[in-house]
């Protein structure tokens, strides 16, 4: 009898997988955005690289603040570099943005000053240096300013254009096939010709989480129960993809041939078949060379759950992207006792006031794995471990967000 292990034990495994040598493409910044840079991005230059005005203002020498009156030699617009000089008893008329000029160690506000006939009366003293930008304030030449494996957001765009970068390498995303198999199932469109099919909703719902997690998916569609289909499926998608993913024939029935093929016809090294989670259980993740195959269960939750435990980790970790699921605290609107020794994930509402997360289940059915329309609306997994207590209304609880997935 084959030995099921904990949840926790499952993640360990899974975040211990190596990928083949992850392979870089350059890009456009701005196709950038949610990618894992592959390189060290530092400074060519510093910046500012010259003393630079922070407001607009006259740009003075401290002293001169005790001065009746300073004479208004120039003004200085961004852009231009001024020829004139600061000297006791003169200033410049600068702008944000410009070069402080020469001279020049303080720069008064335009709105400390009264300007009568051509000259400054200060009404308002500044400190020394006020309103200079000093050169290298952004960052200075040499700095590493965005380090390899940072995820690319609107600030390091910003900085990136900054320093006159159009392009970046980044990691790739891993290529992920997708099918469900199942003689009693049917794919969009086909035409149902007898009481017991049911349509399939998970290699959609798969891709669309694959998808939005950043990866290139392959489709297979839907495969029927026997060993020769199974098999050219997954020769198949090894052949294309860096992960492949399958829902139904996992489990001990007689028409379960997605772990024989696996097991006899790929030889492939099973890393896990059967962890102690609700739902899921019968989940198998195995390795084929450098490719990962997961075979998740057939009912529309339970699979959707899993692709969500085990398939996004698996992309976060092929890509190096430091991501992690969305765990918050909560709190808990009614008792909730443990109902077996499990890692269990149940579908809540969740929303958010008083500055914190709260939970409700006002509309969620009970009953098998296949209630996938318990994640509409705004929901989240309420997470018991199996090590867990009872849990008391009003508790904090450990939830998963679903619509904050990654």
């Amino acid at each position: 009898m084959k030995r099921f292990i904990s949840y926790d034990e499952s993640l360990t495994i899974l975040n211990n997988i190596i990928f083949k040598a992850k392979t870089k493409e350059k890009l456009f910044l701005t196709n950038c955005i949610g990618r894992v840079l592959a390189c060290n991005i530092s400074a060519d230059e510093n910046s500012p690289q010259y003393p630079t005005s922070a407001m607009d203002g006259y740009a003075i020498k401290f002293e001169d603040q005790k001065n009746d009156f300073i004479e208004i030699i120039d003004k200085n617009p961004a852009g231009c570099v001024v020829e004139s000089e600061v000297s006791n008893g003169v200033c410049i008329k600068t702008f944000t943005g410009s070069l402080i000029p020469n001279g020049a160690d303080t720069l008064i506000p335009i709105e400390n000053v009264e300007v009568i006939n051509n000259k400054i009366k200060v009404t308002k003293e500044v400190p020394k240096g006020f309103a200079i930008r000093e050169i290298g304030e952004n960052y200075k030449k040499g700095e590493v300013l965005i380090k390899e494996g940072t995820i690319i957001g609107f600030a390091e765009i910003g900085v990136l254009a900054s320093l006159n970068i159009s392009q970046i390498p980044v990691y790739c995303m891993p290529n992920v096939a997708i099918a469900s198999t199942g003689s009693e199932i049917l794919d969009l469109g086909e035409e149902q010709i007898n009481e017991s099919q049911i349509r399939s909703s998970n290699h959609l719902t798969i891709e669309a989480l694959a998808k939005k997690a950043g990866a290139n998916t392959i489709q297979m569609g839907v495969v029927k129960d026997d060993i020769d289909s199974i098999t050219k499926l997954l020769e198949s998608g090894l052949e294309k993809a860096d992960i492949v993913v399958t829902t139904g024939g996992v489990s001990v029935g007689d028409y379960d041939f997605v772990q024989d093929v696996i097991k006899e016809k790929l030889n492939a090294e099973v890393l896990f078949h059967g962890v102690t989670v609700k739902p899921g259980m019968h989940i198998l993740l195995a390795k084929k060379d450098e490719k990962v195959i997961l075979a998740l269960p057939g009912f529309a939750y339970s699979s959707t759950v899993c692709a969500i435990l085990y398939l996004l980790p698996l992309i976060y970790n092929y890509e190096g992207a430091n991501k992690k699921l969305p765990i918050v605290k909560a709190r808990i609107n009614q008792d909730f006792p443990l109902k077996m020794n499990k890692t269990i994930f149940t579908a809540c509402n969740v929303k958010y006031e008083n500055n914190e997360y709260s939970i409700d289940f006002e509309g969620k059915k009970q009953g098998t794995s296949a209630i996938l329309t318990n994640m509409l609306g705004n929901p989240a997994l309420l997470i018991q471990k199996e090590d867990s207590k009872d849990i008391k209304a009003g508790e904090l609880v450990d939830i998963l967000l679903l619509n904050e997935l990654k």
